[in-house]
């Protein structure tokens, strides 16, 4: 059995689970809800304030749909009790940003401010301008919602400019040697 996907998910009071006819898993918090439709060699139930994932055969597409469907559900959980943040900053003589409505606008160096709607469900904040923190009950969409911020204007490695996660180790490299 996967060691993974054999590990029941603890669910919290404030989180409701319903399982629909057609391996549709709901996942309810307080404020956001989650569905996750599930493959057929998959099925989930709940036993008592544990929700357990089983699986219909021991083959090895099965095995790997049991641990990646555990994955997928505890992150579902996580999404709706604390939700998920990344957060960026922007180095970079003049590089700002500030929101305004559903949209993000980025000053990056570039001829024009870059405008970035911002999607459904994903909150964003801009804190002295220079930081931006992403925040949201989905992993993958602040996952994905981050790195399309940062892809505008990734980080050079002579001087470090440009969009970065708060958290990122930049390689440096040493620009050219005097002559000798």
């Amino acid at each position: 059995m996967s060691r993974i996907g054999r590990a029941p998910i603890n669910l919290a009071d404030s989180v409701k689970v319903n399982i629909t006819a057609d391996n549709e898993v709901v996942v309810k918090g307080a404020k956001h809800t989650q569905s996750i439709k599930m493959r057929p060699e998959i099925t989930a139930k709940v036993d008592g304030k544990q929700l357990v994932l089983l699986r219909k055969d021991d083959s090895q597409n099965s095995r790997a749909l049991h641990g990646l469907y555990r994955a997928i559900l505890q992150s579902a959980v996580t999404g709706v009790t604390t939700g998920f943040n990344k957060s960026l900053d922007l180095v970079g003589v003049g590089y700002r940003a500030s929101v305004s409505g559903k949209k993000l606008e980025l000053s990056l160096g570039f001829s024009h401010p870059i405008q970035f709607s911002i999607p459904e469900g994903i909150e964003i904040k801009v804190d002295k301008q220079t930081n931006i923190s992403v925040s949201g009950p989905s992993k993958d969409l602040v996952g994905k919602v981050a790195a399309k911020i940062r892809s505008f204007r990734p980080p050079e490695p002579y001087l470090g400019k440009g969009v970065k996660y708060s958290d990122e180790k930049l390689r440096r490299k040493e620009g050219k040697s005097a002559g000798k």
